[in-house]
Parts: C-alpha cells; structure tokens; sequence
C-alpha cells in the first residue's frame, strides 16, 4: 500500500481527514458519532474544492509532481486490455524508464508508449525515475515505426522531469535520440495522439510529444525546463522556482491559452492521486472521441495538420 503524502497546502484537509478517522474508530462503540462524522466529510469536500480552486502554478507543479500520482502503467491496466510490452532498442539495450507495447482499446489495436516513474525506492532507481537513456527514445522510435507499418494509433503518455542528463547517456547519443524522434513523429503516417499527465520536462517530453492532438490532465505541467532550472538560469536563485513557474506559464490554462495543448482533461477534485479509476475513466473518454474525430481525416491532412502545428509553437 502506498503511504500517502501530504502537500503543504493540503495540510488544513488532512487536519479534517485526521478527525474522521479519529472518529470513525470511536463510532464503533459510540454509534451517535455518525451525524458529527457525515458533518465533517461534507466539510472535508467544500475544503478541498475550495483549496483546488485557487491553487497557484507552482502549488499545480507540485500536484503534477505527486509521489501518489497515477502512473503510465496505472493507466495501462485501467483503460486497456491484453497489454503486451515490448523491449529494447535493436541497438544497446532496454530503458525500464519508458515503457511501451501493443494493446487494445475498447477491442482496437493501439500502441502505447510512456514514461514509467516506478514506486517505491527499488523501482524507482530501475525505472531512472522515468528520467529514459538514449536507448528508451530508440525503443520509443522503433515501437512508433512499428504502429506506422500496421497502421496502429499512436498513444503516448508524458510524465518525466527530463531525459537523463548523465554522461553516459551523452556518450550514447541522447540529444540524437530526441531529435530523431521529433522528426520520425513528424513524418509517422498514422494517428498520434498524446496526453501529458504529470510533468512534461524539456526535450524528454517532447521526444514523445509531437502528435494530431494534445491532451493534458488538469494539474499537468510541459515546459522547456524545470521552474527551478529556470530560476537558477534567470535569477541564479532555485529558490525562485515559484515566481519562475508563473513566468513561464507551464500551467493548463495556460497551455491551452498559448496553442500548446488542444484540451485539458478534467482530474478528480483533490488530483489524480484522488481516485485513479475517474482519472483513467476520463483519459478514456478522451482518447475514444480523439480517435473518432481524427479517423475522418485522410493520412495527407493529418500529415499537413501535424507539421502546421509544430511550426506555429511560439510563432
């Protein structure tokens, strides 16, 4: 079971969460309890629409950073069935930090490909803390051209601070494997479609970004760095990651407002973390309409429409 975190901004609804417990172990043996306990989950829900209303961009950074946020597996096993993961690159090796494979949806073949954070410290150190090596982009491009051959919809999930900076991923090519990628997904003669659920950080993201419609969970974030790299650069202070995250306007509110996302999927009140069955109900729903629609177009204009959009982000 997953021990739950506790947001600084969330404290005031986990004091009222504290006091149910309390109450309801005591309402075992003291049955007119229950009234005052019913007065207090109502309390606990206004609390936390009220909290959730009014939450700044960096407060929705830190939501989307959640160590209980759902995860791209999470989302496998509630909206797809007969997943089957395929590994490695053909060249070096497999990246556990990028998971991807065939599946279907509501009955029609699909190919998925997304960022995997893992869960607790072992998984997380196995998966790089969804952080993917040269070789995860290179899986990631293989699977795509696989769908391509078989005319499978392309469904990816972001959820990544950035592609893993370390050394040996420069000495095997990570800024080449991005950059292939951005051009194999601008040219991929079937449907893309992507849907940002935590972070979206810089060319790790946007190496699976590229896509016919882009989707974001509402607490989501994409940006071209990290508010605290952005701080660093800008102010030379992290500590400004808060006023940087403004700035940049790495919220999706804002997202939609700049182009940059096509809608914004609605969590449950709370985020994610809340309840992982409406979030994936709701990516579902998404993703089914997204597939209908773009099935009208013909390959040629989704080809001309996907290449337009890339050129007009910051035109």
């Amino acid at each position: 079971m997953m021990s739950i975190t506790i947001l600084d901004f969330e404290r005031p609804i986990a004091e009222v969460s504290s006091k149910i417990e309390a109450l309801q172990l005591a309402a075992v043996d003291n049955p007119e309890l229950l009234p005052q306990i019913d007065k207090l989950k109502i309390q606990e829900t206004s609390l936390r629409k009220k909290v959730y209303s009014k939450l700044t961009t960096w407060q929705k950074v830190q939501v989307a950073r959640h160590p209980n946020r759902p995860h791209t597996l999470d989302f496998i096993e509630r909206i797809f069935d007969e997943f089957e993961e395929l590994h490695g690159d053909r060249q070096f090796g497999d990246d556990a930090s990028l998971v991807g494979g065939i599946a279907k949806l509501e009955g029609m073949p699909v190919m998925i490909i997304g960022h995997e954070k893992g869960r607790g410290t072992d998984e997380k150190v196995k998966r790089n803390f969804g952080m993917p090596q040269p070789e995860g982009y290179r899986k990631a491009k293989r699977l795509m051209q696989l769908a391509e051959r078989f005319n499978l919809p392309v469904i990816t999930f972001i959820d990544t601070a950035g592609a893993y900076p370390g050394i040996e991923g420069e000495e095997r090519g990570q800024s080449e494997a991005i950059a292939r990628n951005l051009a194999v997904m601008s040219s991929l003669n079937t449907k893309i479609i992507v849907v940002v659920t935590g972070e979206g950080g810089s060319g790790g993201a946007l190496a699976l970004g590229v896509g016919d419609h882009v989707s974001i969970l509402e607490y989501g974030t994409y940006a071209v760095a990290s508010p605290e790299a952005c701080a660093s650069i800008v102010w030379r202070d992290a500590e400004k990651a808060a006023d940087a995250a403004e700035a940049m306007r790495v919220g999706a509110s804002d997202l939609i407002k700049l182009g940059i996302v096509d809608e914004i999927i609605p969590e449950p009140t709370g985020g994610a973390h809340q309840d992982f069955d409406e979030t994936s109900a709701n990516i579902k729903t998404s993703l089914l309409l997204t597939i209908a629609e773009l099935s009208k177009i013909t390959s040629e204009d989704l080809l001309a429409r996907r290449y337009k959009r890339l050129l007009s982000i910051g035109a």
